[in-house]
């Protein structure tokens, strides 16, 4: 039977770790970019966007 290799799975996670810690760091950076409040919620007119549509009040007979 073969051993395991501690050594390349240690460095699978170490390299798993540094991508996460990159992605992290360009996510920051473009928020910082956006400023502030603009890429935190969406707009009122977006938020609707899954309720039900309203419809016009019925005619009158």
């Amino acid at each position: 039977m073969a051993t395991p290799n501690y050594g390349y799975e240690k460095r699978q996670r170490e390299l798993a770790k540094k991508r996460k810690k990159e992605e992290k760091l360009k996510a920051k950076a473009e928020r910082k970019l956006l400023g502030p409040g603009e890429g935190d919620a969406p707009p009122d007119d977006e938020a609707d966007d899954d309720a039900a549509p309203e419809l016009p009040p019925p005619a009158a007979p």
